[in-house]
């Protein structure tokens, strides 16, 4: 399925069972480990989360019904070349250590701990109904937007406009280690307020 995803076709429809979203990208990166594919599980989660673009997570409740719990938006964090050589322009010994530091600090996070992804919820069911919660992605917009005939393009940018306004005049760029750590004490403090709901964070 992974390799159909990345190379035989438009788009790629799978079920799972998996409870959570890092669930299921660990459930696909133990599986295509177990069918041989790969024998590092970094490059087997990194193939993965490249083929993940959303989950749509459906439950059944104690009643019977069953439902569209979330939709939640996988995004591929960029490894990108981060070190900089502020250094240089340091006058003291001391700021020159601090900077290196900076630099041996990315260097051992990258090695240690690598994160391949992030993810948000795009949409989920509160309280009865369903909320809107983070807007797509501009790169997930503008490939969805390729596909649509003019019917549907019309009521998509309606829809993008009216809920979360000119996303596609904006330059998103990709997301990366560092962004995504300068992002997300703001992320905390800005989430949307949901009825008497504090605010969630996700961690990976």
């Amino acid at each position: 399925m992974i390799q159909s995803a990345q190379v035989a076709s438009k788009f790629t429809l799978f079920t799972h069972h998996a409870k959570t979203f890092p669930d299921l990208v660990t459930a696909l990166r133990n599986s295509m480990l177990r069918a041989g594919v790969f024998k590092d599980e970094k490059t087997a989660e990194e193939q993965v989360v490249q083929v993940l673009n959303f989950d749509i997570h459906l439950v059944k409740d104690f009643r019977g019904r069953r439902y569209i719990e979330r939709i939640t938006e996988c995004i591929p964090v960029e490894n990108k070349n981060e070190y900089n050589f502020d250094h240089r322009k340091e006058k003291t010994l001391e700021g020159k250590f601090d900077k290196f530091f900076d630099n041996a600090t990315r260097y051992f996070a990258k090695s240690t701990d690598k994160q391949l992804y992030t993810y948000r919820n795009i949409l989920e069911y509160i309280d009865g109904e369903y909320v809107l919660t983070n807007p797509i992605t501009t790169k997930n917009i503008k490939e969805m937007r390729n596909n649509m005939d003019a019917a549907d393009l019309e009521a998509f940018d309606k829809f993008v406009q009216e809920h979360w306004g000119d996303v596609l005049s904006k330059n998103e760029g990709p997301i990366t280690a560092i962004s995504l750590m300068e992002t997300a004490a703001a992320a905390v403090e800005g989430a949307t307020k949901r009825r008497g709901r504090k605010p969630k964070t996700e961690q990976i």
